[in-house]
């Protein structure tokens, strides 16, 4: 099988040596999605905003690649603070609605650009 990266223009450029996803065989792997706009800048606001702002991006990415999010398989979330969880919990549940792919979620030291959320998804394709 052939490795083919997937990059949009719909979705914040990557800030580093990596592509936006990758697809192998019928699977498609998201680098993590930082709640970045078009421009490369965080969004203001909270946790609401930032990770309603990565579902974005995320979306952007899955688009390219002829998914959605009914078509993840799992989600890892990475959040600067586990106090926020719940509210990011149902803006996560607002992406995916009846779909319940597996997820893991872990509180973290530090993001990059010091966001408050990542989350990275495998989907099938």
């Amino acid at each position: 099988m052939k490795l083919e990266a997937v990059a949009t223009t719909q979705a914040p450029a990557a800030i580093g040596p990596y592509s936006q996803a990758m697809k192998f065989g019928n699977l498609l792997f998201t680098s993590g999605q930082i709640p970045l706009n078009l421009e490369g800048q965080v969004v203001e606001g909270g946790i609401a905003e930032q990770t309603h702002q990565v579902f974005r991006n995320l979306q952007a990415v899955l688009a390219e690649a002829g998914a959605t999010f009914n078509d993840v398989i799992k989600a890892t979330v990475f959040i600067k603070d586990m106090n926020q969880f719940a509210e990011l919990n149902g803006i996560y549940a607002t992406y995916f609605g009846d779909h319940k792919p597996a997820r893991s979620t872990v509180e973290v030291a530090r993001l990059p650009k010091d966001v408050l959320v990542e989350i990275e998804l495998i989907a099938s394709i």
